[in-house]
């Protein structure tokens, strides 16, 4: 019996040792866990490909952003222009003015003319030569004016006056310089600011004088 036990303790010690010896050899195969390589026992990370859209086949770009309107567009300017005009407020100099060409009116409109600040009564003088064709009341304007110039191709508006020049009338040809009322704030004009309302208008063939396409007397009297 003792030499049974003998023989299998031999045979499992000899087992053993070819094991070691084999394994020593690269006989035996070292199992790999899933995702894992010999050279590397970190599993290796998924990277995922970014194509570019203009790679992407039927790829679009997306439109841009619309900016943003303005409230009101700026009114065109005529090519067609007067010149020589005379600043039509009396004592006020052209860099006492301000640009209120397009400037808006009650959040609705623009404003298309020139406020000429000054105080109740100051004289209000013909910018030009040309007829006086209408002397007019309304509720925007007040006491208003309308004057051609001699060609009947430009129209000048003078309005919120206090009062007229005496002796002056319809049909009257003015010369430049020559009165023809008085600053006021009649119409809708602030009793607080009175000032005149100074328009110029391109003229269309018809030549109506309460219609024509607005010009900016800005730059015309500076």
């Amino acid at each position: 019996m003792k030499s049974v036990l003998l023989v299998l303790i031999g045979l499992l010690v000899g087992a053993n040792a070819v094991y070691f010896w084999m394994s020593r050899r690269g006989a035996v195969p070292v199992s790999t866990p899933p995702g894992v390589t010999s050279a590397d026992t970190r599993p290796t990370p998924t990277v995922a490909t970014v194509v570019p859209p203009a790679a992407m086949p039927h790829a679009q770009a997306l439109p841009p952003t619309p900016s943003a309107p303005s409230a009101l567009p700026a009114t065109t300017q005529p090519t067609s222009t007067p010149t020589g005009l005379l600043l039509p407020v009396q004592g006020i100099k052209a860099a006492q003015l301000s640009d209120t060409f397009n400037d808006l009116r009650g959040g609705t409109r623009i404003h298309e003319a020139l406020d000429i600040m000054a105080p109740t009564g100051t004289p209000v003088l013909a910018t030009a030569d040309g007829p006086l064709v209408k002397l007019f009341t309304s509720v925007p304007g007040g006491l208003t004016a309308y004057q051609f110039d001699p060609t009947s191709t430009y129209a000048y508006y003078y309005a919120h006056l206090d009062r007229y020049a005496p002796g002056i009338a319809e049909g009257q040809v003015l010369k430049r310089g020559q009165l023809i009322g008085y600053v006021g704030s009649t119409g809708n004009a602030d009793p607080a600011s009175p000032h005149l309302h100074f328009a110029v208008f391109l003229l269309g063939p018809e030549k109506q004088w309460w219609k024509g396409t607005p010009i900016n007397p800005y730059p015309l009297l500076r």
